[in-house]
């Protein structure tokens, strides 16, 4: 067999199998399939050895019967040889010489340097198996602790980490799917991982097996990396493992629709599932406990009526989220809501108007009918933040009293909410401004800033990751806590975290509930039966506006009949979307019992 055809061969396969390596490095796919850089280097220094080795074992066993059977085995156990660090250089010098003429020299270097990368390989991987072996044995000593498991390390993961081991040091921490790979960003959270004792598993958090721990104790885990796809698919994974373990939590980070179908549909057995939609999080979080800026910034109308003129910039996942919760957050007696909506996307109105048909139809929008849902929101669609077209149209709403920027990212979010506060200033108006910002460092950085002359912006930068992702806010929610007392009105608590409809229905009431406090609606701190008929009048048809408002923002259009019979789920159609008046005695009464104590 030629030299010369082996050694292209070979070097070949090193230059595509090394290029192949480099770019899984860099790419920092998470879903990672069985392969990963480390294996696709192995494979390749060991296909271009073996090939190395064939012309070899050619000239010894030319002409014997199984020739080509005899040259591949000997050509793979001489390769094996190399990664044991038991092979000899001579097997290559006794058979190609300098007489060879050039190849002598190529294919000697090239031998040379598999010679070494081979065992170097092996050393690498023993290194990683007693890396495991670390981890599981130092799994093992938390047998009698609640364990706290994360599907990746990232900066998310870190934050929820760190506040579980603020609030209790004896809790375990482990990362799973962890690499050290060449950048700065994840050798620092590798450091930040060590620093709080956590285990850090190499392997995907559904391959580990941690049922190895005391059944009287929890397990938490968490899907939570970037990847919504692989965070599902991990949860589909770790339920049937787990099913029938008492104490078992998972929480599942997705926003996603197929994410919340598959997690209603699925028998979980003893696990308890929730799933965590961070951007409804975050926008409720800010109605919870920040809401009652935007009733306290309002301004009285010619005639007595407090106006909120809201102005959102960005119609993203965050600023749609919050233009559909202003719509129902702002039913309040004495107020009134005008949403101004900005985005540079031309069919962003259309892309609203499709997922929540009536929310924006002229029957509704800007329509005030006593006992029924009342606002206005205009939608400003292909209007660039960056355009003289934005500032014209800013200039215009000098009676501003709340602006909400979520444009995606950090940066732009500070200079829009700086670039804001100059443009109301021009036209006298003075909003909250509140902006996202997720770097926690920046955020504490900016809090407070003012300009050359100490004139403050009056900024709130809001949704920072360690405050997002935190143990308050992830796993002992306020808010959750009375949502779920709100739903055992009416329901049972399994039905709570078993349908997001029944959870995001409670929680958006219990937001309003204490909107209701804040604003001093007569009645509103009282349980329904210490409620006068005149306050319970007025609640009854509070609660109904709201709730129309909430389920046209969910998408829920009227079925076109009184009848309970009209009602139809699937098609989100429901025969009590119409004014108070029309509602039979019933179904005022249930106001009753949802809008009260």
């Amino acid at each position: 067999m030629s030299w010369k055809i082996c050694f292209w061969a070979a070097l070949l396969i090193m230059f595509l199998g090394i290029r192949s390596s480099a770019v899984m490095g860099k790419t920092g796919n998470k879903r990672r399939s069985i392969l990963n850089s480390f294996h696709v280097l192995f494979a390749t220094v060991f296909a271009a050895a073996a090939v190395l080795f064939l012309p070899i074992y050619s000239q010894i066993f030319a002409g014997e019967p199984f020739q080509t059977i005899k040259i591949f085995l000997l050509s793979i156990h001489n390769t094996i040889r190399l990664f044991v660090v038991d092979g000899e250089f001579t097997i290559i010098t006794d058979y190609i010489t300098m007489e060879e003429g050039w190849i002598f020299t190529a294919y000697t270097l090239l031998a040379g340097v598999l010679f070494v990368l081979a065992p170097v390989l092996t050393f690498g991987f023993v290194l990683s198996l007693f890396k495991n072996i670390s981890a599981y044995r130092r799994y093992v000593c938390c047998y009698f602790k609640d364990v706290y498991i994360f599907s990746e390390l990232s900066e998310k993961s870190l934050a929820l980490a760190c506040s579980l081991q603020e609030h209790n040091k004896r809790r375990g921490i482990v990362f799973t799917d962890v690499f050290e790979r060449n950048d700065e960003e994840s050798y620092e959270w590798i450091e930040r991982a060590r620093e709080m004792g956590a285990i850090c598993f190499k392997k995907d958090m559904q391959v580990v097996d941690f049922r190895f721990h005391s059944k009287r104790k929890n397990l938490y885990f968490f899907a939570i990396g970037e990847d919504e796809s692989e965070n599902i698919d991990q949860t589909l994974k770790i339920i049937p493992e787990y099913r029938n373990r008492k104490n078992t939590h998972l929480y599942v980070f997705s926003t996603r629709v197929d994410g919340e179908l598959l997690l209603t549909s699925l028998d979980k057995g003893l696990v308890r599932v929730r799933r965590v939609n961070d951007i409804r999080s975050l926008i409720n979080r800010i109605l919870y406990e920040e809401g009652n800026k935007i009733f306290q910034n309002a301004l009285e109308g010619e005639d007595g009526v407090k106006e909120i003129s809201a102005v959102l910039v960005g119609m993203g996942k965050h600023g749609t989220n919050m233009a559909k919760a202003l719509t129902w957050f702002c039913q309040m007696d004495g107020y009134r809501v005008e949403i101004h909506v900005f985005d540079q996307d031309p069919l962003a109105e259309e892309k609203l108007a499709a997922q929540c048909p009536e929310l924006l139809h002229k029957d509704y929008n800007g329509v005030y009918v006593p006992g029924e849902a009342q606002y206005h929101m205009v939608i400003h669609q292909g209007i660039s933040v960056e355009t003289r077209q934005f500032a014209e149209e800013i200039g215009k709403l000098s009676r501003a009293t709340y602006v909400f920027v979520a444009l995606g990212t950090d940066e732009e979010n500070i200079r829009t909410a700086v670039g804001l506060r100059m443009l109301f200033e021009r036209n006298g108006a003075q909003p909250v401004i509140q902006a996202i910002v997720f770097n926690t460092e920046e955020k504490n950085a900016l809090k407070g800033i003012t300009n050359h002359q100490g004139q403050s912006y009056g900024v709130d930068f809001i949704g920072d990751l360690r405050t997002s992702y935190s143990e308050e806010v992830i796993m002992d929610s306020q808010l959750e806590a009375e949502a779920l007392l709100r739903h055992k009105k009416w329901g049972k608590e399994e039905e709570f975290w078993k349908y997001e409809y029944n959870y995001r229905s409670s929680v958006a009431s219990a937001i309003h509930m204490r909107a209701r406090e804040w604003c001093k609606i007569p009645g509103a701190e009282k349980p329904e039966e210490e409620l006068t008929p005149e306050e319970l009048a007025v609640i009854e048809v509070l609660e109904h506006r709201r709730w129309n408002a909430y389920m046209r923002s969910e998408g829920y259009i009227y079925s076109g009949s009184p009848e309970k019979s009209s009602r139809n789920e699937l098609g989100k159609m429901h025969h009590d979307l119409v004014c108070f008046s029309h509602l039979t005695e019933e179904e005022k009464r249930k106001d009753s019992r949802v809008g009260t104590r």
